[in-house]
């Protein structure tokens, strides 16, 4: 029975990262026309596009965006953490390396990473470092309801014995 639950949480992190894939990396881009967006042509500098500073995104639609509607401002910050709250939830349900919240942190952020140098290195989107600290915040937040309830059911068995 738990090989069978296991599998199962293995075939949803698989499905859910192909989804959160499309959902990044791919977002204004049909299937069909993936494949041929992979170039690798030099159009000249793009850094401008590009956020590199920490919190310069998030202070900017919080405070400073009036000229972008106030939905799209949402959908970006909270888009961003709820999108990563699921991989937090199935880490440390699939492997006991991730029963601690630094190594699920650390392995959220390192997804997160990876999303966003693809963005730079194939022109999907923008690198945003704020999308990298959002996500992380979600990875987080996925993993405390489990963390909860691990203590809640020691807690339990303690009371039995």
């Amino acid at each position: 029975m738990r090989k069978i639950i296991k599998t199962g949480l293995i075939v949803g992190m698989c499905f859910y990262l192909l989804v959160l894939s499309k959902l990044i990396l791919f977002k204004h881009l049909p299937l069909s026309e993936i494949i041929s967006h992979f170039t690798f042509s030099y159009e000249g500098p793009f850094w401008n596009e590009h956020n590199f500073i920490p919190f310069k995104t998030i202070l900017y639609y919080l405070f400073l965006a009036e000229n972008i509607n106030f939905t799209i401002r949402v959908q970006n910050i909270v888009g961003n953490v709820i999108g990563f709250v699921p991989y937090g939830l199935l880490l440390p349900l699939i492997s006991k390396r991730f029963q601690k919240i630094t190594k699920v942190m650390l392995a959220t952020l390192c997804l997160s990473f990876m999303f966003e140098l693809l963005q730079l290195i194939f022109k999907f989107g923008s690198f945003d470092v704020d999308d990298m600290l959002l996500n992380t915040i979600g990875g987080v937040l996925g993993y405390l309801p489990i963390k909860l309830l691990k203590i809640l059911y020691v807690q339990a068995k303690n009371r039995e014995a």
